[in-house]
């Protein structure tokens, strides 16, 4: 298969020179849901809902949101790990969502992900040196002894020794088995890891040393993130753009400095309210939302965020704002700002 040339784009300063590797474009994932004695399809959870957003070669591009949102999901399905309803995922000018058998076998040993639940995705009867090496002996790459040596070297770089190679999953602590999964990650030495809430469940201590770890091995190998989280804070320190999400929908797009210099969404501004301010002397206007999330299977009309929202106008529960460009890489759906 021809591989076609990605989109060149123009980064923050105006200069050309970087590319869109990867154009999620119209993405969108429902899961039906069954009922009555024939099972037919009766609704639909409307999980990720006309998702698009770009993410250029060697930035790392956060999104955040509530839990329930769709985050998760919008990776997965990028990955194909679950199917699209419909959309595009171009990675490198080519639609992931349309390949299949080798050339979609060729195209993941470029795109991995780092799990959640590090324990979770490690077998715990299997050695994490077979773990990490894995991916090699299903793509076939070298032999034994070079595989071998792959393995050593990715989880040097990920900061353990080679005798842990023969260690069981058990036998490490929650930041050690994170680092396996990166180490795991980056054994195909890939172009584009989708990184999924990876220091959500690690103390504070541990994050900031896997979040440097990620920053240092993007540096050296070139790589492209997604970074998907909840915690605004870490999204702060390792992206370069960040795209706020809301029930399924991104409602606001921007360079980092942008977005919290002056979030325009009014889920944003409550969001980055909820940051806080490493000054005790120093408080921050809160924004409480009222009410809880409305359910995907019955979202609400108009701007979904509306029923929450405590600037919401009549032609908000009525019609759904457009997502548009406000300001140069800026972009919101909301219509205070149309």
């Amino acid at each position: 298969m021809s591989y076609q040339m990605a989109t060149k784009t123009k980064d923050r300063d105006g200069k050309s020179g970087e590319w869109d590797l990867v154009q999620v474009k119209n993405l969108v994932k429902y899961f039906p849901v069954r009922g009555g004695v024939l099972q037919k399809v009766i609704a639909n959870v409307q999980a990720v809902d006309n998702v698009s957003f770009t993410i250029r070669e060697g930035e790392t591009v956060g999104l955040v949101g509530e839990s329930g949102c769709g985050k998760t999901t919008v990776g997965r399905t990028m990955l194909r790990l679950i199917e699209a309803t419909s959309g595009e995922v171009l990675f490198n000018g080519v639609d992931v969502l349309k390949l299949r058998g080798r050339e979609l076998k060729q195209m993941r040993r470029n795109m991995q992900i780092i799990f959640q639940d590090p324990y979770a995705s490690l077998d715990p009867r299997t050695p994490i040196g077979e773990s990490v090496a894995e991916g090699l002996h299903i793509h076939n790459v070298g032999n034994p002894k070079e595989r071998y040596g792959v393995v050593i070297e990715m989880l040097r770089k990920v900061g353990l020794e080679e005798y842990h190679a023969r260690r069981y999953p058990h036998e490490f602590s929650g930041g050690q088995r994170q680092r396996i999964g990166i180490a795991r990650a980056l054994a195909l030495r890939p172009k584009f890891i989708i990184a999924d809430e990876p220091v959500s469940a690690l103390d504070v201590s541990i994050q900031s040393q896997v979040l440097n770890i990620l920053r240092e091995l993007q540096r050296e190998f070139g790589l492209t993130y997604l970074f998907i989280a909840h915690n605004l804070s870490v999204v702060e320190h390792i992206s370069d753009r960040v795209a706020v999400m809301y029930l399924g929908k991104i409602v606001e797009f921007a360079n980092r400095d942008e977005l919290f210099r002056n979030p325009l969404h009014p889920y944003t501004q409550a969001l980055m309210s909820a940051i806080p301010i490493p000054d005790p002397t120093l408080k921050r206007e809160r924004i409480i939302l009222q009410g809880d999330v409305p359910s995907p299977l019955n979202p609400p009309k108009g701007c979904r965020f509306h029923p929450r929202c405590p600037v919401a106008m009549d032609h908000c529960s009525v019609q759904e704002p457009p997502y548009i460009e406000v300001s140069k890489d800026h972009f919101v759906a909301c219509w205070l700002v149309q």
